[in-house]
């Protein structure tokens, strides 16, 4: 009889085991993510980062995330490794962290902007990048049992260090960000959605001079992500208009997004906040190739504007890792996506909200204009819809490209709109969702189709 291989930390996980997303693990906590699969991913994790060194933990808010944590120390320990835990910090701070202490990597508890039940695990290589695929599908094999590593003696374990001191670092690093530029007399909205962004936030603004409001400003995780921040830009937008703000921003659970609002209340996505930090980068004269980096997900009418500045835009997959590797082939300096992760060459190339409202707001009053002023110089985007159908059935969500009906639909939808138009369609790397969207000159073409498409998948997916 064939036996399946019993890890060093316990059994083998087998066919239960749950696949890298497009940025870590995630799931609901109980449901997915349990402590027995985060003992064994620490310890998998351990084996797999090629460099000696300390491995960095950090975490969101929620209230899961103390428990996953532990549950991925013992597993790193195990593996022999020192763990320092950086408490409740924001995500950008992990990689920052790593490089500044030349640690052998790190781990991230969050969820990002997932609904307080969920929690996940991001990982970072020594070089403080998203864990490369190879590696993930070497933490994979080993939670099937199926690595090639030879077995770790458990009894020559590592260490715990509380280490919630070396976000000092990260703060200063913010602040190092802007150099001269300030904040003096600048009336700006915060909202910190119950997250990681509570940690510094406030913080930075204060000491840059902004008049700061502050929404949702402590840890809750009961309550992160939920009716705020970046998912929920209403209670930001009504903030900003009554108190007459100059600006306002949002972040996301563990801080490495934002959205930003202007003293009109209108919503300024990634898009936009590339098109004006990129903008503002090529007059300096700093921008490699005039080059621009960003997903399929980005407007069309983005990227017509940027290439009629002269401008080199490219796509890559959903995902902020696949920006990160563009942008290290291509030798870019500023790249993102629509939903707020922003990174840039000249700060580390990690996505961080905090950072990316500071480079925002100090660039806008450098020049002595308002942020919605500034906004009037950003590009009109083509009218665009992104709908999310829930298709609990992960086979036939991620299998949706075989399912004809849906591909002549989405055939049809092209061949109907052409050249003026996009349809994309692709199951979340996150969520049990797929994601559907359109975009067009024609705003009843946009509203047609991607109802259309949304009625098919749901007819076709989610049929028993």
């Amino acid at each position: 009889m064939v036996q399946t291989p019993i890890s060093p930390v316990g059994l083998c996980l087998g066919d239960t085991v749950p696949e890298f997303g497009t940025d870590g693990i995630r799931g609901r906590v109980g449901t997915v993510l349990t402590p027995a699969l985060c003992l064994q991913v620490g310890y998998w994790v351990g084996r797999v980062l090629v460099v000696e060194g300390p491995v960095l933990i950090g975490m969101d808010s929620r209230n899961t995330a103390c428990m996953l944590a532990s549950a991925l120390t013992a597993g790193l320990t195990a593996a022999g490794r020192e763990v320092w835990n950086l408490g409740l910090c924001p995500t950008p701070a992990v990689p920052l962290l790593i490089r500044k202490l030349r640690a052998g990597g790190g781990l991230m508890v969050s969820a990002s902007h997932n609904p307080p039940a969920d929690n996940g695990i991001k990982i970072f290589g020594a070089n403080g990048a998203k864990l490369s695929g190879k590696r993930q599908a070497q933490i994979e094999a080993g939670l099937r049992g199926q690595s090639e590593h030879e077995d770790h003696d458990c009894s020559v374990c590592g260490g715990l260090r509380q280490s919630n001191d070396l976000l000092k670092d990260y703060r200063d690093s913010l602040l190092t960000s802007v150099g001269s530029r300030r904040l003096d007399g600048v009336s700006v909205v915060l909202d910190l959605c119950w997250g990681s962004a509570t940690v510094c936030a406030a913080e930075v603004f204060q000491s840059l001079g902004a008049d700061l409001t502050v929404l949702h400003g402590e840890p809750d995780g009961s309550r992160i992500n939920v009716g705020c921040g970046s998912t929920e830009l209403a209670p930001l937008r009504q903030a900003v208009i009554e108190r007459g703000a100059d600006m306002g921003f949002a972040f996301d659970g563990d801080a490495d997004r934002m959205l930003a609002v202007d003293g009109l209340g209108r919503v300024m996505n990634g898009d936009h906040i590339l098109f004006l930090w990129g903008s503002a980068l090529q007059e300096q004269q700093i921008l490699t190739d005039q080059r621009l980096v960003s997903t399929i997900m980005s407007n069309l009418g983005l990227e017509r504007a940027w290439q009629q500045r002269g401008g080199i835009f490219e796509r890559t997959p959903v995902g902020d890792r696949y920006v990160h590797a563009a942008m290290v082939a291509s030798g870019a300096v500023l790249g993102g996506e629509p939903s707020g992760h922003i990174l840039a060459a000249s700060h580390g190339l990690c996505g961080d909200g905090v950072l990316t409202a500071l480079q925002l707001s100090t660039l806008c009053h450098a020049q002595g204009i308002t942020l919605s002023n500034w906004f009037n110089q950003s590009f009109q985007p083509f009218p665009q819809r992104l709908v999310n159908v829930t298709v609990t059935n992960q086979i036939r969500r991620k299998g949706w490209s075989s399912c004809k009906p849906l591909v002549a639909a989405i055939h049809s939808a092209k061949k109907k709109m052409g050249s003026g138009g996009r349809v994309l369609v692709r199951a979340s790397g996150t969520e049990p969702l797929v994601r559907i969207m359109v975009e067009a000159a024609d705003a009843a073409l946009v509203d047609y189709w991607v109802e259309h498409l949304a009625s098919v998948v749901d007819q076709q997916l989610n049929t028993v």
